[in-house]
């Protein structure tokens, strides 16, 4: 992944939070117990942090086009998937299984971040 892909990325999931709050804030906040506009709301709030985050990485890939930020970069790019849309899933009425998946995201967000600061120390 490069400065540019990235940077589209970020672009793209910062456009889907933005419509997600606003889908959730509108939309579902009449039809869905408070409980789980909760896990909407925190779904969102974690995805517009993890891509303002990407956004950072990809400028950082500018001037610095190492392999340990493109892998961060993948790393954020699948955790948020993973954690920020098994919220969006856990929102509605899907088997609980979903919410499995959650940590997984979490777990690669966690690698993604500290694969960032290692490969920018190391740098």
């Amino acid at each position: 992944m490069n400065s540019a892909r990235t940077l589209a990325l970020a672009g793209l999931l910062l456009a889907l939070a933005t419509a997600c709050g606003a889908f959730g804030a509108h939309a579902l906040k009449a039809s869905l117990p408070p409980e789980r506009l909760a896990l909407w709301e925190t779904a969102v709030r974690y995805q517009f942090f993890q891509a303002l985050g990407l956004m950072g990485i990809g400028l950082a890939l500018r001037g610095a086009d190492l392999p340990a930020l493109r892998l961060s970069a993948h790393l954020i790019l699948i955790g948020t998937v993973l954690f920020c849309g098994s919220l969006y899933l856990l929102a509605f009425p899907v088997p609980r299984g979903f919410g499995a998946v959650a940590p997984v995201g979490g777990l690669a967000l966690i690698a993604g971040w500290i694969l960032f600061a290692w490969g920018l120390y190391r740098h």
